[in-house]
């Protein structure tokens, strides 16, 4: 998550309340430091039988939900009041422990060392000839739903730490040399560490509320941790773990169909005060399926999770990671209810030589299994940081954190905040930027050069030689150079001020025409983002200014083919655009722009495979007209609403942040062409009308939609650049897949009518089907399917058909595209584009 602080002025009144407060906070915190002080502390270390330390134990007070887990070397603290308490220490796959101690005021040492879980067999009455297992998932199976909703509403407290280690990395990646900036050259170090404290609420079927107590995160003084106190439910049919992990899900063990994708082998039983607790180990049937493998413990009788230890791994059809391993231990709240006591999950990568892994841990408390949740607790803000939830103090995390600290933690969090507080030095920042700006061959020719000052908040950014060198038939060779400086106006990690000015200088050498132009940003904004944009000059634009072809492609179909797709004019422009984010989903915007449009002829028939019957087209859609535009002027302007019902935040002291919806998005959008004003030729009103969405059908795949509707309201006097364009494709690399025809030519459709729709469908199957290919499926290669369509009446409109394979090499998409036209032969056509786990389905340029 991104990150920032605000300072906000203090109001006479709010100073007043804040001066009460504090006395109040110095009182409780005298009434704390008592209780704490006359608190005896309980710590020691849990070992297995070869006295090798057990990561993540669970000790608890026996008839209570009070405990704490031992950090990933065995070593645990928990503090009580003086008496007499029964301690319970517990670890998946091993017999618990439990002492009978008495507490003082001086602190005990208390070491637990667990065996491997002694299971009987013959505890169990099973079909003749069946493993008893089956019958155990079987009823496991039937409870399932009951003690899914059994927990309709419960709010409980959930500290989470996270930790990502390095293993390895190579010494330059794409080019460029790796570096951490850290002055370690050890290969082995800590990427992340972060911990956090949150009062969780849950409101069953969909209702969740994370408000985080306290956050630190290694490093960053100012930054907010990772809260991730969801539970990982196994009495869910289907279990989402992550965004991009695997969007099909994966497949709980006690799903209603698991008996179709598991088998199961029933390895004994053991007790537990008087409970006799089955360990299952799961197996998956099949390779390539999203299942887990491993252990799940079901209470006898009570047919309830006791708790798992699954794993996943890339025949799970994992993306990203190698394998994830996922341990949970529930224990009795009362009677009939049993709650979460912790979940750990383990994560291994491996990905471009940089060798990864890591852990977090949630450990759950304070349960309140029946809240009494205010009207309106429940709204769109899903995760709230509490104000100062991240400056607590040292003294503060000692006594609050459940889990002791390793040692290497200890040395992290000293080592990067003395590395943070080094970087506000003058002197290191110059040294930083020496060591970031300098250019390589990557940069110059292909990603850009990127020059930063930290000290001003500062940063030039030079477009690469690749995107500033192009040819047309007008221009012939161009130089387009562009760049942008950014500044960030506040001093916090994220700003809520930024200002950016983008200039652009181009020149064609054919027609020897010079053209330039300014483009400045302001971002500002407290709780909501706000964007004012202002730009002016001379500069190309495509008939269609939605630029459906980039002129990197139109170069080489031009040199290499003498097709000139790209149609082009010349104009003085000036433009002044803003837009809003408003809560519950909205967001306005709006513009006004002027352009004095000038036609453009072709200068030059250079190509590097002249063909003899091929020749360059005119500089116009020939579809559309027989001769260029006349010069003309348009004073244009735009307004619109979108919506997104539904919509998700993270809100952070004074800011907030959209993390989506599960409903569609809406959009609409009204632009006039006013007449006489600066000139104005034109005159029109039309309008659009949007929706889209991504639908997951789990198991299924995704399925992404986008529908459009709108026309012209009134059509007095129109020109080429102010039609409604449907974006073709006449070229090998595919085009916005949700927002393009891929085999329609650029300009053909093109119309002034008063009604259309269009239609963009895909369906990713992500291994659905693939998974069931020998061979096939090693290589996690998916299928997709699409259409596109528009209807503007009976003599002017089209149909598209595709079917292809994505996420080759986590990046790669191929398609082989019909197009149907009434009254003509299909066309068809190969696309190749970029839709993968890396560069997400459907980015392709």
């Amino acid at each position: 998550m991104r990150l920032f602080s605000h300072f906000a002025n203090i109001s006479p009144l709010k100073f007043v309340l804040q001066s009460v407060m504090r006395r109040v906070i110095l009182i409780l915190s005298f009434i704390v430091s008592s209780y704490i002080s006359f608190a005896g502390k309980i710590s020691g270390t849990v070992t297995d039988d070869k006295a090798q330390p057990l990561p993540y134990a669970s000790i608890l007070v026996k008839g209570t939900t009070l405990g704490t887990t031992a950090n990933d070397r065995g070593k645990y603290f928990l503090n009580l009041q003086p008496g007499t308490y029964t301690i319970v220490c517990q670890h998946v796959g091993y017999s618990r422990d439990e002492r009978a101690i008495t507490v003082a005021e001086e602190s005990l040492t208390l070491d637990f060392q667990l065996h491997l879980q002694q299971l009987t067999l013959g505890e169990v009455i099973v079909k003749k000839g069946e493993d008893p297992a089956y019958e155990i998932i079987r009823q496991a199976i039937k409870k399932r739903s009951y003690y899914q909703k059994q927990l309709s509403n419960f709010q409980c407290e959930v500290y989470t730490k996270g930790q990502l280690k390095l293993r390895d990395f190579p010494k330059k990646f794409m080019g460029q040399k790796v570096d951490f900036e850290d002055n370690d050259t050890s290969k082995q170090k800590t990427m992340f560490l972060s911990e956090t404290i949150a009062r969780y609420s849950v409101q069953k079927p969909g209702k969740r509320k994370i408000d985080v107590i306290s956050t630190k995160v290694s490093g960053q003084s100012n930054g907010y941790g990772l809260s991730a106190p969801e539970i990982y439910s196994f009495y869910e049919n289907n279990i989402k773990i992550g965004e991009n992990l695997n969007p099909r899900g994966f497949i709980s063990p006690i799903s209603n169909n698991a008996l179709n994708y598991y088998r199961y082998h029933f390895e004994g039983s053991f007790f537990e005060d008087g409970k006799e607790i089955g360990h299952i180990k799961v197996i998956p049937k099949r390779k390539y399926e999203p299942l887990f493998s491993g252990y799940i413990n079901i209470v006898i009788d009570e047919w309830r999770i006791h708790s798992v230890q699954l794993q996943l791994t890339k025949q799970s059809q994992m993306q990203l990671i190698d394998t994830l391993q996922l341990d949970q231990l529930y224990v009795p709240y009362n009677n009939d209810v049993w709650v979460i006591k912790s979940q750990v999950i383990y994560p291994a990568i491996n990905i471009f030589a940089f060798d990864m892994y890591g852990s977090f841990v949630n450990v759950y408390s304070k349960f309140n299994v029946a809240p009494a949740f205010e009207k309106n607790f429940f709204n769109s803000t899903v995760m709230k940081y509490e104000d100062s939830s991240n400056k607590k103090k040292e003294s503060y995390w000692e006594t609050a954190r459940p889990i002791p600290l390793q040692p290497e933690e200890i040395a992290d969090y000293r080592k990067k905040d003395s590395l943070e507080q080094a970087r506000k030095d003058p002197k290191y920042l110059d040294s930083l930027d020496r060591r970031r700006n300098k250019p390589t061959v990557m940069k110059i020719f292909v990603s850009g050069y990127t020059l930063s000052r930290q000290k001003s908040r500062s940063s030039y950014f030079f477009n690469s030689l690749l995107n500033s060198v192009s040819f047309n038939s007008v221009e012939g060779w161009v130089v387009n150079l562009s760049g942008t400086y950014n500044k960030r106006l506040d001093t916090t990690l994220i700003s809520h001020r930024s200002i950016s000015i983008s200039p652009e200088l181009r020149y064609g050498f054919s027609n020897s025409h010079f053209n330039a132009g300014l483009t400045g940003t302001y971002n500002f904004g407290k709780k909501y983002s706000n964007t004012f944009s202002l730009s002016g000059g001379k500069r190309i634009y495509q008939f269609n200014n939605a630029s459906p072809i980039s002129p990197l492609y139109n170069m080489f179909v031009s040199l290499l083919r003498e097709r000139n797709y790209m149609k082009i004019y010349e104009a003085w422009f000036g433009r002044v655009s803003y837009s809003r984010s408003l809560d519950e989903g909205f967001n306005i915007f709006g513009s006004f722009q002027y352009q004095d449009r000038m036609p453009l002829d072709n200068t030059t028939a250079y190509t590097w495979n002249n063909k003899k019957d091929i020749e360059y087209t005119p500089n116009y859609p020939t579809e559309l007209t027989n001769s260029n535009m006349q010069r003309h002027q348009a004073f244009i302007g735009t307004v619109g609403v979108s919506w997104q019902p539904g919509n998700k935040y993270v809100e952070l002291p004074e800011r907030k942040f959209s993390i989506g919806s599960k409903y569609p998005h809406f959009s609409l959008t009204y632009t006039k062409g006013f007449r006489n004003i600066f000139g104005s030729d034109i005159k029109y009103d039309k309008w659009q009308f949007r929706v889209n969405d991504n639908v997951n059908l789990k198991l299924m795949g995704v399925f992404n939609y986008a529908f459009s509707l709108g026309g012209f309201l009134n059509r007095d006097s129109v020109n080429i650049p102010d039609y409604t364009h449907f974006n073709g494709n006449q070229i090998l690399i595919a085009s916005p897949y949700l927002n393009s025809f891929q085999l329609a030519p650029y300009y053909k459709y093109s119309n002034t009518q008063s009604f259309y729709t269009t239609f963009h469908a895909e369906y990713h199957l992500n291994g659905f089907l693939t998974n069931k290919i020998p061979l096939f499926r090693t290589l996690n290669w998916h299928l997709v399917g699409a259409t596109n369509a528009f209807y503007v009446n009976r003599k002017n409109n089209y149909v598209e058909a595709s079917l292809g394979i994505e996420n080759i090499f986590k990046i790669l998409r191929f398609d082989f595209v019909w197009g149907f036209e009434q009254g003509r032969r299909p066309d068809t056509g190969f696309r190749i584009g970029l839709s993968g786990l890396i560069t997400g389905s459907g980015n392709n340029q």
